[in-house]
């Protein structure tokens, strides 16, 4: 399981990451925005609480919000392959 070890909220539903392996990047949450318990993500106030919980070390908002970090980083690395050069990732394996 991949650890993410700091995050902070960005504009338009996109948080910034960093793993324990130094991968980091931006991920775009924007589709889950008004889904079941993300639409608490409607509010850009309630969405900038965003923070890494201490035990489980993943990204975790008030009220038992949470995303899975291997999910995450899978993103990270699926946009780093599909737009080389322009996503904000470096390679897990660097």
């Amino acid at each position: 399981m991949h650890r993410i070890l700091e995050a902070k909220p960005l504009s338009e539903f996109r948080v910034w990451i960093r793993f324990e392996n130094g991968a980091e990047g931006e991920v775009n949450l924007s589709e889950l925005v008004g889904e079941g318990v993300f639409a608490a993500w409607n509010d850009p106030d309630f969405f900038a609480k965003v923070a890494v919980d201490p035990e489980t070390h993943t990204l975790a908002w008030p009220g038992g919000i949470d995303l899975c970090p291997d999910a995450l980083f899978d993103d990270l690395e699926t946009a780093r392959r599909d737009r080389p050069g322009k996503a904000n990732t470096e390679s897990a394996t660097t």
